[in-house]
């Protein structure tokens, strides 16, 4: 095998570090496991250069390395976008609550009989809140962690702003009838 290693590109090695970095690409290797997926790449393109050069025992090595990169990149790749989606699933409760929290305030305050106009805009905030909460469920349910960790930013701003505002609407006690106690 050393002879044939020596004579002839090792095409088989090549195949296989080409297969392992087409799956570390197709397991989000490049988002979860840049670093290791980068350099199987490269390893990649090492091997080639070298086979250009008839280096086949330095093309082997390459190879090789290449492979073991990708390997590892598919792990780490799995194990990233585990705690991508561990990490998008607890903002989004967090927001969860929060919405709900909106909520909550806004019928206290339509029970307080606060003007509607006062509370037109946390009304729509929360329009918003929900569409993109039901944005950001979709792109955690295909597995785009990023995508959903970045809509699920923008609602936490909205909800922030539209909590603020809420906390600055004076809540009215309910009007009760004259002569009738409460």
């Amino acid at each position: 095998m050393a002879a044939t290693g020596c004579s002839a590109p090792p095409q088989k090695e090549i195949d296989q570090a080409q297969t392992a970095v087409d799956l570390a690409r197709a397991a989000g290797a490049e988002q979860y496991a840049t670093e290791e997926y980068a350099a199987a790449v490269a390893g990649l393109q090492k091997t080639r250069g070298a086979i250009d050069q008839r280096d086949y025992r330095q093309a082997l090595s390459y190879a090789i390395d290449a492979r073991q990169r990708a390997q590892n990149a598919i792990r780490q790749a799995g194990e990233g976008k585990a705690q991508a989606q561990r990490a998008t699933e607890a903002l989004l409760t967090a927001i969860v609550t929060r919405t709900t929290q909106l909520e909550t305030r806004l019928k206290a305050a339509e029970v307080a009989r606060v003007p509607p106009k006062e509370l037109r805009s946390a009304r729509a905030a929360l329009v918003d809140v929900r569409k993109d909460l039901q944005e950001a469920r979709t792109e955690i349910g295909a597995g785009n962690y990023a995508k959903a960790g970045d809509l699920l930013a923008s609602v936490r701003k909205k909800l922030d702003t539209a909590l603020a505002d809420d906390e600055k609407i004076p809540q009215r006690p309910p009007r009760t009838p004259k002569g009738k106690a409460r």
